[in-house]
């Protein structure tokens, strides 16, 4: 491991003397992989750096341990000793962590896609709470949401809703939401004051760039039409609403958000691509069996992996055993404890794992 972290050192020094030439500069391209590269790299070597100055604190504490008299001073060599080998163990397993292999994923963009389950008009409602959810979330943490389709219901419900999330990281924190959500509530329509369940299915998708996934135009075919439903004075007044069909996979993309054609063509063709590569990871997760099972909740779409419990005013997430007794600050977009959790829970997985090996 120290091989490697020193080798991680060294590169990084090389980078930072690269980022001062003025060819490098220059080429725009080239300048910004390299800081892509540095900033992925500057956290390991923060770490290392600080790990290797606590094991100098220790050969240093140690050698006043054997050599001083004064009382006080050796005092203050047990404390240092303590603290720095304390922060050695600390730093040693962060830097496990730190060192294991990346999701190429991690830092793009990501389409979400909600749809209701089981439930009918509840389901429904459940899928646009989640929507809510998200939003508020997605805007807590300064990134930008744009919703790409949206298929409302007439009592504020939503049988399904596709959009958009630009922000640093957003795949790396997101992907632990894709699954089937539960609720379990007394639905308002019901009179009979029975707790029923109902189930929306959530898949975080990262965003494909074109070099990612060819799409052949022999293969689409494009629609433009009228949009419908809710909307600005552009709604059913210009053909802007525009429809893909995937010919080989039989998707079908719908856009309408836009005023613009030619955006929502551009929303329509980005969704496309994501379902299209998030196609290709699933086929790499399930030739990778073992591999998947070893991460929380970013494989199968079927699994179930929270309820949200009304009555008891808890959600349990079923991957990791965590309940917490704060639904309504969870409704309201307060969801980093549950990704937090998850995140650890994966990380200590893949370091299991890779200590079996």
């Amino acid at each position: 491991m120290f091989d490697k972290l020193e080798d991680i050192v060294n590169r990084y020094e090389d980078i930072t003397a690269e980022l001062s030439n003025p060819d490098v500069v220059n080429d725009q391209d080239r300048f910004r992989k390299l800081m892509k590269e540095q900033n992925n790299i500057l956290p390991i070597v923060t770490a290392f750096t600080e790990y290797k100055d606590c094991k100098k604190n220790i050969e240093d504490s140690l050698a006043m341990l054997s050599e001083e008299s004064d009382e006080e001073l050796l005092e203050l060599a047990k404390e240092e000793l303590n603290e720095s080998k304390k922060r050695v163990e600390e730093l040693e397993n962060e830097l496990k962590i730190l060192l294991l292999p990346k999701d190429p994923n991690d830092d793009k963009d990501i389409i979400v896609e909600i749809r209701a389950g089981a439930g009918g008009d509840e389901a429904a409602l459940f899928a646009a709470e989640l929507f809510r959810m998200y939003t508020h979330y997605v805007e807590s943490r300064g990134w930008k949401i744009e919703v790409v389709n949206a298929d409302e219901t007439g009592i504020g419900g939503m049988k399904e809703v596709e959009f958009m999330v630009k922000g640093q990281g957003a795949y790396s924190v997101m992907k632990y939401e894709s699954g089937v959500h539960r609720v379990q509530r007394v639905p308002e329509t019901e009179s009979g004051g029975r707790i029923h369940t109902s189930t929306a299915s959530v898949a975080v998708m990262p965003e494909a760039e074109e070099v990612d996934i060819k799409i052949d135009e022999k293969d689409i075919r494009i629609d433009v039409m009228r949009a419908s439903g809710n909307g600005g004075q552009c709604v059913n007044t210009t053909d802007s609403a525009v429809r893909l069909t995937h010919y080989p996979t039989g998707i079908v993309i719908y856009s309408q958000t836009e005023k613009s054609q030619i955006q929502n063509k551009e929303k329509a063709f980005a969704l496309l691509r994501a379902k299209l590569y998030d196609m290709e990871c699933q086929k790499a997760h399930d030739a990778e069996a073992d591999a998947r099972r070893s991460q929380i909740g970013t494989g199968d779409r079927s699994e179930k992996i929270r309820t949200y419990n009304f009555p008891q005013g808890r959600v349990t997430d079923h991957r990791i055993g965590l309940t917490l007794y704060k639904l309504d600050k969870i409704m309201d977009g307060d969801i980093q404890e549950i990704i937090d959790a998850c995140i650890i829970a994966d990380q200590n997985a893949k370091l299991a794992k890779m200590n079996e090996n």
